[in-house]
This record gives structure tokens, sequence and C-alpha cells, in this order.
């Protein structure tokens, strides 16, 4: 369970827009096929990205058909690249260097991405010994983004990727059974348990999601609607146009900021400490 006091261990992870160069807006290849208006090429700088980095757009996203910068987010990439990797010179101050940045941006992302995940994982864990070494995988991560630009590209992720997952895997898979145990102790019919279902524009709100292991799962428009996500693990969960209104979502595994603001909730739908509750929610 994460609790309040966690999430300050997530700060660094969190998107800090001011203090990067949009580089998200560069550096990314769009796909209208993946909720942009029209294809854009990688180093190319998006339309709406004004001189000082702010997008034109920004507080219309979704109607001007920029639905996949919602469903985006670089875990606090941006921001360490721009002001630590490259002390502060943007990608125009080193033209020359402009593509080492993106592809540094890249690497960075990924790393925080890993970073996020074990975090939760660090705070689901209860067994010590394996949370001490999660804590010493955080630890070397951390440290490899304080590297400089030609040391992170240089990275072997797929190393770092396979550790990370072990502990990620581990981790679900200890949390749910107890959990499941449980809901089985209290005569709860389990209903799902599959990562590779596609659930489409699914009405799921009655399925018992305690405990589910939905990795990967497909969940685009699907009605999630007053369900209780507890111990469920929802990495990699496509949750595009999900109706999650009214959810518990609180003691979810491994969600991530994208995933919720790519989602439909409201008022009634309760979060992790973690993740902030999208402002275009209200609209």
């Amino acid at each position: 369970m994460i609790k309040k006091q966690d999430k300050e261990l997530f700060e660094e992870m969190k998107i800090d827009c001011k203090k990067c160069f949009g580089l998200c807006c560069v550096a990314l290849y769009f796909s209208a096929s993946e909720g942009f208006p029209k294809d854009k090429e990688a180093g190319i700088s998006c339309i709406n990205l004004k001189s000082d980095f702010t997008c034109l757009v920004h507080e219309n996203l979704s109607n001007k058909g920029f639905k996949g910068c919602l469903g985006y987010d670089c875990f606090g990439a941006g921001q360490k690249i721009a002001q630590v990797t490259f002390k502060g010179k943007d990608w125009n101050q080193i033209s020359e260097n402009a593509e080492k940045m993106f592809e540094a941006y890249l690497i960075m992302r990924k790393l925080h991405e890993m970073k996020w995940y074990l975090t939760q994982a660090y705070c689901f864990q209860t067994n010590q010994s394996i949370k001490e070494e999660i804590s010493s995988l955080i630890e070397r991560i951390e440290q490899h983004t304080k590297l400089n630009a030609e040391s992170l590209l240089a990275l072997d992720l797929e190393i770092q990727r396979k550790a990370v997952n072990e502990y990620l895997a581990t981790t679900s898979e200890s949390v749910r059974m107890k959990v499941r145990e449980n809901e089985k102790e209290n005569n709860f019919k389990i209903d799902i348990n599959s990562r590779k279902s596609d659930y489409l524009g699914a009405d799921l709100r009655k399925l018992n999601m305690k405990g589910a292991d939905l990795r990967g799962a497909c969940l685009i428009a699907a009605n999630l609607s007053g369900i209780d996500f507890n111990a469920a693990d929802l990495i990699s969960v496509d949750m595009r146009d999900a109706n999650i209104k009214g959810a518990n979502l609180t003691n979810s595994m491994f969600l991530t900021q994208a995933q919720v603001n790519s989602a439909k909730g409201d008022s009634l739908t309760k979060l992790p400490v973690m993740i902030n509750r999208p402002s275009h929610w209200s609209k």
C-alpha cells in the first residue's frame, strides 16, 4: 500500500514542464493513429510549441485533437535532461547537439519510468529483504540518471529492465495473492485474472477486479465505473477513454499519471496519493 508519507518518493518523477524545453513536443514522433491530428516526425517541433516552450493549445488539447498529449507522461525526464544533463541549455542553444539531447531524453524517460514502477514495488513490498534489494536497484538507476549525455547513450537498458521486471512481477504476485486469498475466504467470486484479454468497449462493472492481473490488457473505452481495483496490477494497461468514474484506484499497482489522464473520471474517482486528478475531468 502506498501511504500519504510515501508521496514525496515520487516527486522527482512528476513532470515539471516549466523546467523543460518542450522536449516531448520535439523529440517524439506523433501518429494520427495514436491521438494526434496528424503525423509528426521525431526531431521536428510541434506547430503548437511556442518560443518559450509553452503550448499554444494546452488548455484545450482534447478538443484540438491532441489526446495523445493527454496520455503522455515523461516521468520527470524532461526537466532532468534540461536542468541536469544539459545544465539549462536548450536545444536551440546547442543546435549541433540537439539530436543527442533528444536521444538522451528518450533514455532518461525509460530510466525514470523504471524508478516510478520500482518505487511503487518498494511501497507495496512487505518482505524486508526484497524491499532492501529494490531500494538498492532504485539507487543504482538514480546514479545512471546523473550521467552525462554520452554515458547515457551508452547504457545497456536491457540489463536494467530485466532486473526491474523481476522485482515488479515478484511484488505483484505476492500482493495480489494475499488479496485474492482473502476474497476466496469471504466467498467472493474471482472473475478476472488475465493480462492478455481484450476488453475493448466492454462493460466490466459486474466483475471482481480485486487482485486482478491486468498487465497489458486493452481496456480502451471499457466501462469500469465504480469498480474497486484494490491490488490489481495495471502495468501497461491501455485505459484510453475508459470510464473510471467512481472507481477506486487508491491501492491499485503500477498505475501512471498518463493512464489516468487518458481515462474518463470524475470527482468520485479515488486515486493513489502520487497521482494528480486531471484538470480536464471537470470539463
